[in-house]
């Protein structure tokens, strides 16, 4: 399908198998429409709300669950001297389960829908993508919406 290594971890207990697989698909295709070197690779972590509280407040200083986080581990890497041939591991998604069973019911949306929003709005936050004006939670989120069109995932 692709050339991408995309590691996915449940410790929530609660991922399906077709799940799994989806928030595989929908990553791959972001990866491919961001033109990501083959060979990237993406850490997807699927957690309880105790989890992303303590990574959240450890790690941003906000003492709260949320519905996801990204950690970028290539951050300026272009202008590290990385060697050419060194795999391109970008970092971690990490999503909160009981967040998003939570927004799926309060959005009126299905579970698969919501995981693979959250898988793909962490990928992008990796890829540098940012909201925090309008314009750009704009840019963000209509290429949110045409990945996962592309799955046939829609509202």
């Amino acid at each position: 399908m692709n050339d991408f290594d995309i590691e996915i971890t449940d410790h929530s207990g609660k991922l399906s198998d077709d799940q799994s697989s989806l928030i595989r698909q929908v990553i791959a295709t972001a990866m491919t429409k961001e033109n990501v070197a083959a060979g990237s690779e993406v850490s997807v972590s699927i957690v309880d709300d105790e989890e992303i509280k303590n990574l959240n407040r450890d790690y941003r200083g906000k003492d709260q669950p949320t519905d996801v986080l990204s950690f970028a581990l290539n951050e300026g890497a272009e202008d590290s001297g990385l060697m050419e041939d060194a795999p391109n591991i970008m970092g971690d998604v990490i999503i909160s389960m009981e967040r998003a069973e939570a927004q799926a019911e309060e959005y009126g949306h299905s579970l698969e829908r919501e995981l693979s929003f959250l898988a793909v709005h962490g990928f992008l936050h990796l890829n540098g993508y940012i909201h925090e004006s309008e314009e750009e939670e704009k840019e963000m989120f209509t290429l949110q919406e045409e990945i996962l069109k592309a799955h046939g995932i829609e509202k």
